[in-house]
Parts: C-alpha cells; sequence; structure tokens
C-alpha cells in the first residue's frame, strides 16, 4: 500500500516529538522513533489519541500484489512505481487543486542505489500527475521526520483493517482517512 498524509503546517510533527518526550519521562517503552509495527500497544494507544486530535488527511492506496500482473511486479522498483502512479493521480487532484506549491516528503528505502531509483520514480511520478504546482521532493529516514511517523502510522491502521479485520487502531481515526483506494478490487486472478 501507498499511504499519503497531508497537512498544511508541520505542527502535528512537533508535538509528536513532545509527546516522546513526555512518554519517556512517564517511563514508556518509546523508541528512537514512532513505529506502529515495532510500538507496544500503550505506547501505539497513546499516539492513535494524539493522531486523533489533529487536523490532517490521509489517503491509501491498496494494491494486493498478487493480483499484479507479472510485467508489472517485475522488479520491486518497477512495482513501486506503479503504485506511486496510480496513488498520485488518484489523490493528486484533491491534494492539490487549490495548491500551487508542494513538499513531498517520502521514507528513505533500502540502499543508495535502491534510494536513487526510488527518487527518480517518485519524481517521475509527480512529473506526470501533478504537472501544475511546483514541487520539491525529499526522502529522509522516517525518524528523521516525525510526519513520516504519522503516515507510518496511519498505513499500519489500515493495514491492520484489511489484512486482519482488525479495526481498533483505524476506528480511532477514522475521520482522517479521507479515501482507500483497492486499485485491483475488481481484479479476480491471482498470478502468484
Amino acid at each position: 500500500m501507498v499511504c499519503t498524509v497531508a497537512m498544511d503546517s508541520c505542527a502535528i510533527g512537533d508535538g509528536l516529538q513532545k509527546l516522546r518526550r513526555d512518554m519517556v519521562w512517564r517511563g514508556l517503552p518509546v523508541q528512537e522513533e514512532f513505529h506502529a509495527t515495532e510500538d507496544k500497544q500503550e505506547v501505539r494507544n497513546e499516539v492513535y489519541k494524539y493522531l486523533a486530535s489533529q487536523d490532517f488527511r490521509a489517503d491509501v492506496t491498496i494494491l494486493e500484489k498478487s493480483k499484479a500482473q507479472p510485467h508489472t511486479r517485475a522488479t520491486n522498483d518497477a512495482f513501486y512505481k506503479y503504485a506511486w502512479f496510480y496513488h498520485f493521480k488518484h489523490v493528486g487532484p484533491k491534494l492539490l487543486k487549490d495548491r500551487t506549491e508542494a513538499m513531498i516528503t517520502a521514507a528513505a528505502l533500502g540502499t543508495k542505489k535502491g534510494q536513487a531509483v526510488y527518487t527518480s520514480a517518485v519524481n517521475d511520478v509527480l512529473q506526470q500527475t501533478v504537472q501544475r504546482q511546483q514541487w520539491r521532493t525529499f526522502f529522509p529516514r522516517a525518524v528523521a521526520d516525525p510526519c513520516l511517523q504519522v503516515a507510518d502510522y496511519c498505513a499500519w491502521a489500515v493495514q491492520r483493517k484489511w489484512e486482519r479485520s482488525d479495526t481498533r487502531s483505524y476506528d480511532i481515526i477514522s475521520d482522517k482517512i479521507a479515501s482507500e483506494y483497492d486499485l485491483w478490487r475488481t481484479g479476480s486472478t491471482h498470478y502468484y
């Protein structure tokens, strides 16, 4: 899945840093960054409660990889470029309709070579989908940008809902989830 969060300012990230410091002070098992998969439930509960009080929009594009035609998933780079393209094709016009510029921050992935391919792919997708706007892309590790941790938490909640029918976290932030687009919802062929 591809998950984006849109916000008018990065204040939510400043608040997340403040929450982390408060949790450390109270002795909760906080790590270097908030990461929903690795955080303890008591930490997740507080992060989701904080996110529910904030103003942002999350959009998710779900891609069931087994339904992807073989040429689409020939490499991970090709698959994720495809995923980003359809995600921005679907949500880009909604997110950027009244804006002339945007900062797109995406989590750094893998090796330097892999990151270069990923960076190029995202920039190529943006050139195809948000042509009228000016944008800048930035690819830090998630630990360096708390707003990426917001996206991680949103993606985790949606993934738990779709894969395990576990809506506990999703229900807390459901009013922030503007769209869940299942790209291959009508497909019935599984290629593996």
